[in-house]
């Protein structure tokens, strides 16, 4: 194949709205150093995750602008450093770097990276990495749950959320999901039972629906929330925190923030009731067990190349169309997963 003249990245030129981000052009290949290669990237995520680095507001993220932002990435290998075996020209290959992905070409540790199945659709393959993995380990690993069990998931429609619906639904889970009513039929497409968070108690409608409570709940929303889901917890139960979408958007304050950390991660373990909490971060996660990492992307890769599961992927758009998908996500106006096509 012929090497390009150009390409393109996405640059934040400093944080702030999604007017920071700028397509830039590029005119020169990188080049891959010893142990590394250099990859062709076909598809970016999005998602919440990236907003949040976009406003200077995630704490594994310490690099100023500018910078080319994009947490996770799915491409074919392009050129071999010296030194790197096991790989080959043309491997399907995955990673999350946190930060590099919304490019077309980049250069990265060959030890880092994941070889993924042959013929996947770049779409549903890179929504394995952040989302599906976030939501994998989550159940499998936060939790002890068995087919038949109830699962509460707030912002059942993004994202994160609608992968649990698809592993959960691949378990065997009974699912409960908190949304707007717009992203309800999303739900039922994965057999989860709808609430709207907007008119509906959600505790109350939960412990209705479950028949007294759920043995897990996946809580994106906030320190506030937290208090009202631990509600919805059976005996023996887990609450998994894994985010705080309401101190983002301002509607949540950070003191009422620190308050349900510190209930979440101390204060509700001291209670004799059975019940269990805990806050997930899958970057700390992989950077204190790699090899856990690396074992549950690499086995969703095989679920997806089995055709055992259906992302939710509901736009593929152009990488130049970044800053537009950012807009979208600030207005929480996304059911699913909206990828970057980098080719």
């Amino acid at each position: 194949m012929d090497q390009p003249t150009h390409w393109q990245r996405i640059e934040l030129t400093a944080f702030g709205g999604p007017g920071m981000l700028r397509v830039v052009e590029e005119t020169t290949l990188p080049q891959p150093g010893p142990g590394q290669i250099r990859v062709r990237v076909l598809a970016a995520g999005t998602g919440f995750t990236d907003t949040i680095i976009r406003l200077g507001q995630y704490p594994g993220v310490k690099q100023k602008p500018p910078f080319t932002p994009g947490y996770d990435w799915f491409g074919v290998v392009d050129a071999l450093g010296t030194g790197v075996t096991g790989l080959a020209l043309g491997d399907a290959v995955a990673d999350m770097p946190v930060i590099g992905g919304y490019t077309q070409y980049l250069c990265v540790d060959a030890a880092r990276v994941q070889r993924c199945p042959a013929g996947l659709d770049p779409a549903e393959a890179v929504s394995m990495i952040l989302s599906y993995t976030t939501a994998w380990q989550m159940l499998k690993r936060e939790c002890r749950l068995q087919r038949g069990d109830w699962i509460l998931v707030h912002a059942a429609g993004g994202a994160v959320g609608s992968a649990l619906l698809d592993l959960a639904k691949h378990l065997g889970l009974r699912v409960i999901g908190t949304a707007s009513a717009a992203k309800h039929p999303l739900l039922k497409r994965y057999g989860a039972e709808p609430i709207d968070y907007r008119s509906e108690d959600f505790v109350s409608r939960t412990l209705q629906i479950s028949g007294g409570g759920v043995k897990a709940v996946f809580d994106t929303i906030g320190g506030a929330n937290w208090s009202r889901s631990y509600r919805c917890l059976a005996r023996g139960g887990t609450l998994v925190g894994f985010g705080a979408l309401q101190a983002k958007d301002g509607t949540e304050s950070i003191p009422s923030l620190l308050w349900g950390f510190a209930k979440l991660l101390a204060l509700w373990k001291l209670l004799p009731d059975g019940k269990h909490s805990c806050f997930y971060n899958i970057q700390t996660r992989r950077e204190a067990k790699p090899a856990e990492f690396h074992e549950d992307l690499g086995d969703l890769m095989q679920m997806l190349a089995a055709d055992q599961l259906r992302p939710a992927v509901a736009e593929r758009v152009p990488l130049a169309q970044a800053a537009e998908v950012h807009r979208r996500i600030d207005a929480a106006g996304i059911a699913g997963k909206v990828v970057l096509i980098c080719e």
